[in-house]
């Protein structure tokens, strides 16, 4: 007997418009974190759905990421380099998105291509 694991969702394409919407509104301020969270959760929701609609027994939960993977990674070990004045806890928004985008006072982490691949 076969088990199909999806370790990543098809429809992922159309999840990223989605979502890259929702950023681009809530980093030029004309939304909150909270209308963002709103969409994530929606967006989540609606790729598990979808994926046991279509079969799926085994359904992946950690494949959503409002950036980068590599800087969930980076947010989940909490390796938040001290010029962004992370005191630990949570790492929210500012925190993330800084270390993501910089902001005024300090630049984006360096992104560093670890695969001859795109």
């Amino acid at each position: 007997q076969w088990h199909l694991i999806l370790l990543d969702t098809p429809v992922w394409a159309q999840i990223k418009r989605e979502l890259k919407f929702a950023l681009e509104s809530f980093w030029d301020g004309k939304s909150s974190a909270e209308d963002l969270e709103k969409v994530a959760v929606d967006l989540r929701s609606s790729i598990w759905k979808q994926m046991s609609a279509a079969g799926i027994k085994y359904i992946p939960s950690n494949t959503f990421s409002y950036y980068d993977q590599v800087l969930d990674t980076t947010a989940m070990l909490g390796a938040v380099p001290p010029r962004y004045n992370w005191t630990g806890g949570e790492i929210g928004h500012s925190t993330y998105f800084s270390m993501a985008r910089g902001n005024a006072s300090v630049p984006a982490m360096e992104m560093t291509k670890w695969f001859d691949t795109n």
